[in-house]
């Protein structure tokens, strides 16, 4: 009798888990796989694909325990997720700080913990504690972000991991988490908040960029930016107030004083951009300050002060924080990648040979086995960080365009599932896993191709090695598992 309840429930179970998500993962790892034989081995002398002795077959190893991780995590009763959310995100910080004392020191990282001949990296792992915690947060009675105290918990939760890893001096692994933010914004953070976070790093990357051309005397990064913060001010005062008065007559202001430093130029008259913006941009302040007493939105209008005053606070800030809190390895990646300074021999190495192997593949590449960047090992870690440069050159533009279309096809698919659930508990931890691959995907692709800074970001079942595989299967499989308790108990 009980045997056949059992069996009942496991079919069940089997037959509400999303297959065609399983689909999409064992494409995915097999394909991450081959691209691995392909970036290792040498065609002249080939070996099985499956020798554990490389580094495919190690990959397959990996694979084989994975489906194993992910059919046992199917098996757990849905409400353990839940109910040990706190516990496991507990565990894994403790972890996550022994690590820092404790692991070896490879490459200037401590964070690799050895256990025998294996080795795991925890913050590959906390990211699924993490997404758990913040959705257990979520799942509480009565909790919704609103005032700013309500944010404490939420933004503690993703930041303390991060500060965990930095001890580490793993900087790429912790800059991960920051994507939960687009999370918290889905589960009702104001977009003022998420707005001002691209500002801040839009206005980080034009002060770098352009801080050596000038200006009305001034930098051009800082012309920018502080032209930026005018017309900010204009368009949140025009979504602010009830009456468009503040906002027409603010921005008729910047044009009238705009047109006028152009006819004192031209006239010969040099006018310095700073005593320019910090004339007009104080007196639309005071204006503002007036104009607040006859508005309902006040609190509005005081964010939109707050955003011009600390926009410039910023702006001044950049140089000291590029020069004194980054370190030198870091800086002239950003700067390569910014286009500020060329270092092919040597720093740009990496992304130069990259895009050279990526554009000798054309559009349908030169054949599997058979790319010479590759195979004369000119692109370091091209079976980890680098693995999507194999994918362009012996695939071409096709490979490629068929990879990230998987990736949008799974990253789509997460977020439906997420859109389905009945409870805020997996609604929260799907847009987490949908975050987190989002973010991968791009900022590896993006610095293969030269668009970003290297950081050391590996691209999601493709990169070789198993704390990644592992990581993103745990992450994956928990959420199916989450899901098939839809059909499995109806409501929750």
């Amino acid at each position: 009798m009980d045997s056949t309840k059992d069996n009942n429930e496991s079919n069940k179970l089997l037959a509400s888990v999303d297959w065609f998500t399983v689909l999409l993962y064992l494409v995915l790892v097999v394909a991450g796989a081959i691209s691995i034989y392909a970036a290792t081995t040498n065609s002249l002398a080939q070996t099985s694909i499956f020798d554990f002795n490389t580094y495919s077959g190690k990959q397959f190893l990996w694979i084989g325990l994975s489906f194993v991780i992910g059919f046992s995590l199917l098996l757990i009763d849905r409400r353990m997720y839940e109910g040990y959310a706190y516990l496991i995100y507990i565990i894994m910080i403790v972890i996550l700080i022994a690590t820092a004392f404790l692991a070896p020191n490879i490459k200037g990282s401590h964070s690799w913990l050895r256990f025998g001949p294996v080795s795991l990296q925890p913050a590959e792992f906390a990211k699924t504690t993490t997404a758990l915690a913040l959705a257990k947060l979520f799942s509480t009675y009565g909790f919704k972000l609103g005032h700013w105290r309500t944010y404490i918990v939420p933004v503690a939760i993703i930041l303390i991991p991060v500060f965990c890893i930095l001890l580490e001096s793993e900087t790429g692994s912790a800059l991960v988490y920051l994507s939960l933010i687009f999370v918290l914004y889905r589960e009702g953070m104001s977009g003022f908040v998420l707005y001002a976070i691209l500002a801040a790093v839009s206005f980080f990357v034009v002060m770098l960029k352009f801080a050596d051309q000038m200006i009305m005397g001034i930098p051009m990064g800082s012309f920018i930016v502080l032209t930026c913060v005018m017309i900010s001010i204009v368009l949140m005062l025009f979504l602010y107030c009830r009456a468009m008065i503040p906002g027409r007559n603010v921005a008729i202001g910047y044009i009238a004083s705009t047109l006028g430093v152009w006819g004192l130029s031209a006239l010969g008259v040099n006018v310095n951009g700073y005593a320019f913006f910090f004339t007009v941009i104080p007196l639309s302040i005071v204006y503002l300050l007036i104009a607040m007493f006859r508005e309902s939105n006040i609190n509005r209008i005081l964010i939109t002060i707050a955003f011009a005053v600390i926009s410039i606070i910023f702006m001044f800030s950049v140089n000291a924080v590029f020069n004194n809190v980054l370190q030198p390895h870091q800086q002239n990646r950003i700067k390569i990648a910014l286009g500020m300074m060329e270092d092919v021999k040597d720093k740009g190495y990496n992304v130069n040979q990259s895009k050279i192997a990526i554009g000798s593949g054309g559009l349908t590449g030169k054949g599997f086995l058979q790319g010479t960047q590759t195979k004369l090992n000119y692109v370091p870690e091209q079976h980890t960080d680098f693995i999507y440069c194999t994918i362009g050159e012996e695939e071409g533009f096709m490979g490629t365009s068929i990879v990230l279309l998987l990736f949008l096809i799974l990253i789509l698919r997460v977020i439906a599932i997420a859109e389905r659930q009945h409870t805020a508990f997996g609604r929260v931890y799907a847009y987490c896993v949908a975050a987190i691959l989002i973010f991968h995907v791009t900022i590896n692709i993006g610095m293969v191709i030269g668009l970003v800074p290297v950081i050391g970001i590996p691209l999601p079942f493709f990169s070789y090695g198993g704390s990644s595989l592992w990581s993103f299967t745990i992450m994956l499989f928990i959420l199916l598992r989450i899901d098939a308790a839809r059909a499995e108990y109806g409501t929750w």
